[in-house]
């Protein structure tokens, strides 16, 4: 997304964060744009039965949490790194300088803000409206597209668990599972040593 050494000259810091470890919580006023080194960092929150929802994933060079920073409101979810990882973080009024004073750095920013509200939409319609098989279909289709997931002979392999598939298209694990071998008989998907193929 920026660079490291721009980021660096604005007054960002990088800071690690363990595995299961917040980074924000939810209810908590923004301070800082974060921007992921290495690693996976989700959003999430959860419903009034406990079941988690995962509002997005974040992988190497990409930005997370800044809608809440340019409306001053609180975050709506939690942040957590998935696995160990290193993040940038810069102050949020050396954020707003840096994009000030770099027009190019901003277009970038609203693309990547408007490919997730757009992302956000497509899968608002296809949780309330489309059978399992075609919501996960469209999150890894989605992934490929915007996670840049590798590729090798077996096609481009899907980095998210079943459980991280399960909490971002609203499904069960057990369904997701089911699903899964689904889309496997018909082609549409290979497993391989339990990796998940498109």
């Amino acid at each position: 997304m920026i660079e490291g050494e721009l980021l660096e000259k604005y007054g960002a810091v990088k800071k690690s964060f363990g595995k299961s470890e917040i980074i924000f919580e939810e209810g908590n006023m923004p301070a800082h744009y974060y921007q992921v080194i290495s690693g996976e960092i989700k959003m999430s929150n959860y419903n009034d039965e406990g079941r988690e929802f995962i509002q997005g994933i974040f992988y190497k060079g990409q930005s997370f949490g800044e809608p809440p920073l340019f409306l001053n409101q609180k975050y709506p979810a939690n942040s957590i790194a998935v696995e160990d990882s290193e993040i940038f973080l810069l102050p949020k009024l050396n954020f707003m300088k840096l994009l000030e004073e770099n027009p190019a750095i901003s277009i970038k920013i609203i693309e990547n803000l408007a490919q997730r509200l757009y992302y956000k939409s497509v899968m608002a319609a296809e949780i309330s409206t489309h059978e399992p098989e075609h919501r996960v279909l469209k999150l890894i289709d989605h992934g490929i597209a915007y996670f840049n997931f590798k590729k090798d002979t077996n096609g481009y392999l899907i980095n998210f668990t079943r459980q991280q598939i399960g909490d971002l298209t609203g499904l069960r694990v057990e369904t997701v599972i089911r699903t899964i071998k689904a889309l496997e008989k018909k082609g549409e998907l290979r497993i391989i040593n339990r990796k998940v193929y498109r």
